[in-house]
């Protein structure tokens, strides 16, 4: 940020403070005046190479610009739920989801980590250029446990999460079938973090399609430091 606009704010001014003199020197009459007070079109190469270069250089700024906003646009994550945990007995977690548009949901989970499981579909470059953000539904939220021995013997616990209000694929690709040849690749992303009695996270779609999970708060970052996380 630069003194409170972004930067490519600043590129598109320079690109149309540039353009505007480039057009009036490219296409301006640029001769004396009639006597009817009108301009007598004169050629001037060099007044038109001027205009020719200032709207070049305007070009310029302007994809630089554009590139500059993809760019911040395939960096930024989404924020799409998050989750608060508060420990019922050993190895059990009341889990409490929000997600945007909902009332909150309840789980509960077992075992010392949880997952949460997405159905992605992420698009090719044409598409993704265009801003098109990746199309998700999330799946399932379960509970895991550090030690592989555990898993296969522990108390296991999964949720269905069909019921959050995401995009339904099936849905989408009988609505919009024009965008299937744009489809890069479907597939299925989770990510995992432990859980912790009032542990609180922020649960991210990156626009590549991934899910990512944070600690929300500094009590939580100080939680996962302490288990070298």
């Amino acid at each position: 940020m630069i003194n409170g606009f972004a930067p490519f704010v600043w590129m598109a001014l320079a690109a149309l403070i540039v353009l505007i003199p480039g057009m009036m020197l490219l296409f301006g009459r640029g001769g004396p005046r009639d006597a009817s007070g009108r301009r007598i079109f004169r050629l001037r190469p060099i007044r038109r190479l001027f205009g020719v270069l200032l709207i070049a250089l305007a070009g310029v700024s302007a994809m630089l610009a554009l590139t500059l906003v993809q760019f911040l646009h395939l960096t930024t994550d989404v924020p799409v739920a998050s989750v608060q945990m508060h420990e019922q007995a050993p190895s059990s977690f009341l889990v409490t989801a929000q997600v945007p548009g909902k009332a909150d949901r309840l789980y509960t989970l077992t075992g010392d980590q949880w997952q949460i499981d997405a159905k992605v579909i992420r698009w090719n470059l044409p598409a993704l250029l265009a801003g098109a953000p990746p199309l998700y539904k999330f799946e399932r939220l379960s509970g895991r446990y550090r030690d592989v021995q555990q898993e296969k013997t522990g108390v296991r616990s999964v949720h269905d999460l069909s019921d959050w209000p995401v995009p339904d694929l099936a849905t989408l690709r009988r609505v919009f079938p024009n965008w299937l040849p744009f489809v890069d690749v479907e597939y299925g992303s989770a990510a995992y973090m432990p859980m912790l009695d009032g542990a609180r996270y922020q649960i991210y779609m990156d626009p590549r399609g991934g899910v990512v999970i944070r600690p929300d708060g500094q009590a939580t970052e100080d939680a996962l430091r302490q288990l070298s996380w």
